[in-house]
Parts: C-alpha cells; structure tokens; sequence
C-alpha cells in the first residue's frame, strides 16, 4: 500500500522520489536534503518529535525544481537561489517539465533500440 500524493512524506521517502544516490555507499544521501533546507530558506519542513522530517506536497515540488536547478542545469546554489527568488515559477516550471518530458523521451528511445537490437539477434 503507497502513501497518498497528499501525504506527508519522510526524509528518506523524498530522497528515493528525487533519485538522488550517494557516490560512496548506498545508503540514502539524506544529508543533500538537509544541506539544502539550510541554503534554501523558502524549505520549511515540518520537524516533529526526534527531529523527523515529514515533507508536504509544496516542498517536495520545492525540492525538485532545486534538483532540477543543481543537477539537471548545473547551477550553483547561488545561480538556483537567484532562479526561484526572481524566475517566475510559471517559467520554471516549463523548464522542469520540459527537461522531464525530454529525460523520458531519451529512455523510451533507448528501450526501443535495445528491443530492436534484440529482435534482430
């Protein structure tokens, strides 16, 4: 059974939706989140007993256009504070979806030359 879109979410559970993965280990890079909830000031998390981080719809949308930003773009934290203070988010927006629609298109060609590779052996 999966979680409501609506649902808050954990720390970890926003990391594995973000596919973000450490270099050394494979263990879930929850420090970059918590790295960017300090650089990111508009990152407000609800921070419950033992210091848990639980995650609404709003932020999690927030995290990923700081993904998008960072990794997809290749910005710096400066250059992605600048983009979500003064970018209108409707542009932002079409930027990030576009970048999806583009990264799903790439794996769907992929797959299918894969499968026709196949066929023909």
């Amino acid at each position: 059974m999966s979680k409501l879109d609506s649902a808050y979410k954990t720390i970890g559970e926003v990391v594995k939706i973000l596919n973000l993965k450490s270099k050394k280990s494979h263990s879930l890079p929850t420090h970059t989140i918590r790295f960017w909830e300090k650089e990111f000031k508009q990152l407000k998390p609800k921070i419950l007993n033992g210091n848990r981080r639980y995650y609404d719809k709003r932020n999690i949308e927030l995290l990923k256009k700081i993904y998008f930003l960072l990794k997809k773009q290749g910005m710096t934290i400066n250059g992605a504070k600048k983009a979500l203070e003064k970018e209108d988010f409707l542009k932002l927006d079409e930027k990030f979806n576009h970048s999806i629609k583009l990264n799903n298109l790439k794996v769907k060609i992929e797959n299918l030359s894969k499968l026709i590779k196949n066929l023909k052996e």
